[in-house]
């Protein structure tokens, strides 16, 4: 059986700003998102990682929200 999901959790689609390949599938949650910029006035997005195409860190951004 499927497990029935837990709260307002969705699912992104991570974009590397140079090249434009998409690299990453990651999942944040959408309310503790708004409490931090709210709060602190930062947020965990755009995030750097690796980029396999460019070969180097880059700065990927959330540009596709899967189902």
């Amino acid at each position: 059986m499927a497990k029935k999901k837990k709260g307002p959790r969705q699912i992104v689609g991570l974009q590397c700003t140079v090249c434009k390949h998409f690299g990453y599938v990651t999942e944040y949650n959408k309310v503790q998102e708004q409490l931090k910029k709210q709060t602190t006035g930062e947020s965990t997005f755009p995030i750097k990682k690796y980029c396999k195409i460019c070969k180097q860190h880059q700065i990927h951004k959330v540009m596709k929200k899967l189902k």
